[in-house]
């Protein structure tokens, strides 16, 4: 087993310090958002296969009924949010940085908010695969944004021995308050959370990464945990350095373990997950609930109130505005998620999905044009800032001129996206752009390459199987012409014998005609 380092923190290269903005929105508690009179439930709300639709328009549905089930491993289900009539199953406008719209189930709601009856269980004696298919039928996905399905996330597979379950608490997107608040407020869930999860991955130990400033999440946690009295979970305060929340940067910071290119954590001995997954994995196990809602961050100048809501998946995002007081002023952008990773929504008519944890308003005034981008100095400072320790100006160059096959040489796909490129560049050019248009075209000729390939073995396969059978024609051809070649040769062996035999017979005729009887003499 791998030591589990605790004395001490590591660090990992550049990132950069940014101004925080948390307190606009981490001042007061959690607040429950109402239900709405329309929930629009997207068909896909995480990572992989989007889910199927089992209820049909016109049928009524409860809070917590599966309303549409995974469609393959790498998928989970959809429930109900609250209890009314499914009154459509169409395309809706989903919040998704193309603008497209996508497959939504509608339900009408019937303010009863009726739920089906909760199936909560005991962890002790539960499997590792009974506890993961509880978290699947609920629903779970990451609620740190990713929105990859917690069971499988957890199901690291064989020849991967996990020691040691990271929690993510560390939430270093500027103005994101969500996870702050839900460390405060509901330390115990997250630490039972935790135990499911580590019972699950076999993890003896559990380290829960804070930044520090949050110091009041901090103290909530270590205060649960004295209250707990166990020593298989830790709570350790960061440095709030963007961006520490990212996976790998935040593995390397509390245990120093390097995930290797193209690998995952479990390379390494660790699964992490975020502190709301694991608060709603204790109320998946615990509770028997369903992921139904979640904490949502409002925030930004362009809100009269900011907060956090406990949101319905499902409620329309105009609403929710509403439950902040509505647009403070002319807001020039809204953005799901934070000013580093999120993206531009187009208007407020998508509906709240898992994986939206914070809205953010900006007024017109703080919205800044983009500058037109300048030809590269070489100045190295993307470099210096690259937590993935890449060379951002070398992709850039290498994207710029579609040179794909050299991109790889330099790592692309270990950047995380994060930004940082972005904000330090003098000559403002979009670098993280240019690396998602890199990703984009590899990707899309790999699967070029792919449908190559297979078209080539289906041609070859087709070839082998035509000349296969040209083969086999001409092998019978010739076995049937060899049959007819010696029955022919035989039967004119025996039609020459019976002319043979035809002319001995002639010929003992003619003689026998010739020759005089015995004793006759011929004369007196």
């Amino acid at each position: 087993m791998k030591e589990t380092p605790t004395s001490r923190l590591w660090e990992f290269h550049g990132g950069l310090r940014l101004e925080g903005h948390k307190a606009l929105s981490n001042r007061t508690p959690v607040r429950p958002a109402p239900i709405p009179e329309e929930l629009v439930l997207p068909l896909r709300q995480h990572i992989g296969a989007p889910a199927r639709p089992v209820v049909e328009v016109g049928e009524r549905v409860l809070r917590g009924q599966v309303i549409a089930r995974p469609d393959g491993y790498v998928s989970t289900p959809v429930h109900a949010s609250s209890s009314g009539e499914v009154v459509a199953i169409e395309d809706r406008p989903v919040p998704h940085p193309s603008g497209l719209d996508g497959p939504c189930i509608v339900i009408r709601t019937d303010g009863e908010d009726a739920t089906v009856e909760p199936r909560p269980v005991a962890l002790d004696g539960l499997d590792p695969t009974e506890i993961r298919n509880r978290l699947r039928e609920a629903g779970l996905v990451g609620l740190g944004g990713a929105a990859f399905p917690t069971a499988v996330k957890l199901n690291p597979g064989p020849g991967r021995g996990t020691d040691l379950l990271v929690l993510n608490g560390a939430e270093c997107e500027p103005y994101i308050s969500c996870d702050d608040r839900l460390m405060r407020e509901r330390p115990e869930q997250i630490l039972a959370g935790a135990r499911v999860m580590m019972q699950v991955v076999g993890a003896a130990h559990c380290l829960i990464g804070v930044e520090d400033n949050k110091p009041e999440a901090v103290e909530s946690l270590q205060s649960a945990l004295e209250t707990d009295g166990g020593e298989d979970i830790e709570v350790l305060a960061i440095p709030s350095v963007y961006p520490t929340g990212a996976e790998k940067q935040l593995i390397k910071v509390l245990t120093g373990r390097e995930v290797p290119t193209t690998g995952l954590p479990a390379d390494v001995g660790v699964v992490c997950q975020n502190v709301g997954t694991a608060a709603a994995a204790a109320r998946a196990v615990h509770g028997g609930e369903p992921l139904t809602s979640r904490i949502v961050t409002l925030t930004g100048h362009g809100l009269r109130e900011p907060g956090n809501w406990e949101v319905r998946i499902g409620t329309p995002i105009r609403d929710l505005v509403a439950c902040a007081g509505g647009y403070a002023d002319t807001v020039g952008r809204l953005i799901m998620g934070g000013p580093m990773n999120g993206f531009a929504l187009t208007s407020d008519a998508p509906p709240v999905v898992k994986a939206t944890n914070c809205l953010l308003a900006l007024p017109e005034a703080e919205v800044t044009k983009p500058a037109d981008p300048m030809p590269c100095i070489r100045c190295g400072e993307c470099a210096r800032v690259c937590p993935a320790s890449l060379l951002p100006q070398q992709l850039h160059w290498h994207i710029h001129g579609r040179e794909f096959e050299k991109v790889q040489d330099y790592a692309l796909f270990d950047c995380i996206e994060c930004g940082c490129c972005d904000m330090v560049c003098p000559s403002h050019i979009p670098l993280t752009q240019y690396f998602r248009f890199g990703k984009s075209e590899i990707w899309a000729r790999e699967q070029e390459r792919k449908k190559a390939d297979v078209a080539r073995a289906r041609h070859e396969f087709r070839q082998e199987r035509l000349e296969r059978e040209k083969r086999e024609r001409e092998a019978r051809l010739a076995k049937k012409r060899a049959a007819v070649k010696k029955g022919a040769g035989k039967g004119s062996e025996d039609k020459k014998a019976a002319i043979q035999a035809a002319r001995e017979r002639a010929r003992a005729r003619k003689q026998a005609a010739e020759d005089p009887p015995a004793g006759d003499s011929g004369s007196e």
